[in-house]
């Protein structure tokens, strides 16, 4: 008995989870072996109830030491739920082989606070980013809620914090009706009026699932101001271009009539018979034949302009592209011949097909291979390649080995009634890219002098 009161006592001094886990074992043992050997005995009735009570008592009490693990875990955990920060493991009775366990809950949860410190800094430097470009930017949670709402979009929009897409759809009815025209994915010019202010945005809608939510990202700008600007400028060239056209007729037309006028007035005072000799008839006929030529020349540039301002609307079909590059081919090839430039045409896959107009695409490619056939000349071994393929969008190239366009040039290609061939309209290519802008699509060039020229026309992919 005094070894076990002994061994009691040496384990009570370890303030211990174990020592104090075998202390209630041991009593609990002590108990039984009490209740075991008056057990039976009548007299000893009241002790054995007495002893039976505590042997419960016991057991509960032992089984509530053991739960205080799980308490503290729990605690643990309904701390990081509810982000409470402020909790302390430091003043737990578990004992010092708890210790260890303690501190790794401390550790945890000031990583987690730390971290949650981190993700707000990064959080508010990232609002104040977005609130700083100049690009309206919108963020929509399942159609429903407005996550992100920057400073430029109240601008633009001329409202201020704005949580619900029904709320922005009461205020902005025009620009939640286009947005929903455009979908989940695409671009769109659209026109508003602000608060009596005319608008023309620019909008970008991109989407994507994350957390099992749906988010619609919509960017937009107000770009009229570069719209203007750009159409100031296109009249300026078309202007000085028109000018340039118009003067070169209307100089000799006016030279040659001052001329006539003056050649009849020095007549005037002669005899009828002497009025007109041949000479001057042939003079005044030359004249006239000139003011003709010159007068034809400017019907045939406003005929030219009519045509540029007045471009078919596409008639778009799903077609074939192999039979229609060989259609071009077999119109264009006995004139190349005849230049000893070769034609080649690739489809990738053969079966390729794209959303056109078959006339207006052709009329297209003509005035392509007829360009490069002009810059070929003199070139020996001179090629064309047709070639068109799938790259996320539909794409005609058309290339050639020939003189290439330099730099200067190459700026001014697109614009009406500018060309590099002493015999052009300058519509030709002011037609084509106008064309492909009514498909929806567009006309790039590429080119580097004395190495060829690569014109590609892009179709959307749909």
């Amino acid at each position: 008995m005094i070894n076990i009161i002994g061994t009691i006592v040496l384990f009570t001094m370890f303030n211990s989870f174990n020592a104090k886990l075998i202390v209630r074992l041991v009593f609990i043992l002590l108990n039984m072996i009490i209740l075991a050997l008056i057990f039976g005995d009548s007299r000893l009735f009241f002790n054995q109830v007495i002893l039976f009570v505590v042997l419960i008592f016991q057991v509960v009490e032992m089984i509530r030491y053991i739960n205080h693990t799980n308490k503290e875990l729990a605690k643990f955990l309904l701390a990081i739920k509810h982000d409470d920060f402020s909790i302390s493991f430091h003043k737990s009775k578990l004992g010092r082989s708890f210790r260890h366990l303690h501190d790794s809950f401390e550790e945890v949860v000031h990583a987690i606070q730390n971290a949650k410190i981190e993700k707000e800094a990064q959080f508010q430097y990232l609002q104040m980013a977005v609130n700083r470009v100049n690009i309206g930017i919108i963020s929509i949670e399942n159609d429903q809620d407005i996550v992100l709402y920057n400073s430029a979009a109240k601008v633009l929009l001329g409202q201020n914090e704005i949580k619900s897409v029904e709320l922005l759809e009461e205020k902005v009815p025009d620009f939640i009706a286009q947005l929903n025209s455009i979908g989940d994915e695409g671009r769109k010019l659209i026109e508003l009026k602000i608060a009596g202010d005319s608008r023309t945005l620019s909008v970008d809608v991109k989407s994507m699932i994350m957390l099992d939510k749906n988010y619609k990202h919509v960017t937009f700008q107000d770009i009229r101001g570069e719209i203007e600007q750009k159409e100031i400028e296109a009249w300026h060239k078309l202007i000085r271009i028109l000018t340039h056209e118009i003067m070169n007729s209307i100089t000799p037309i006016s030279s040659l009539t001052e001329t006539m006028q003056s050649m009849l007035e020095q007549r005037e005072n002669e005899p009828p018979s002497e009025k007109l000799d041949e000479e001057t008839i042939q003079d005044l006929r030359f004249s006239l034949k000139t003011i003709q030529k010159r007068s034809d020349g400017m019907l045939t540039f406003v005929d030219d302009y009519r045509k540029l301002t007045k471009v078919a609307k596409p008639k778009m079909a799903l077609t074939p592209v192999r039979p229609l590059l060989d259609e071009i081919r077999l119109l264009m090839e006995p004139q190349l011949k005849k230049n000893d430039i070769t034609l080649v045409t690739t489809v990738e896959p053969d079966s390729l097909k794209i959303n056109l107009d078959s006339h207006l695409v052709e009329q297209v490619i003509i005035n392509m291979i007829t360009n490069s056939r002009h810059a070929l000349q003199g070139t020996p071994g001179g090629w064309i390649k047709l070639k068109a393929f799938y790259n996320q969008i539909y794409i005609l190239e058309i290339s050639d080995n020939g003189c290439g366009i330099n730099e200067k040039e190459i700026k001014e290609i697109f614009v009406p009634f500018f060309s590099t061939k002493r015999e052009g309209s300058g519509i030709g290519l002011s037609l084509s890219k106008q064309i492909m802008h009514l498909h929806g699509g567009n006309i790039n060039v590429k080119s580097e002098v004395g190495k060829g020229t690569t014109f590609r026309l892009s179709f959307r992919g749909e």
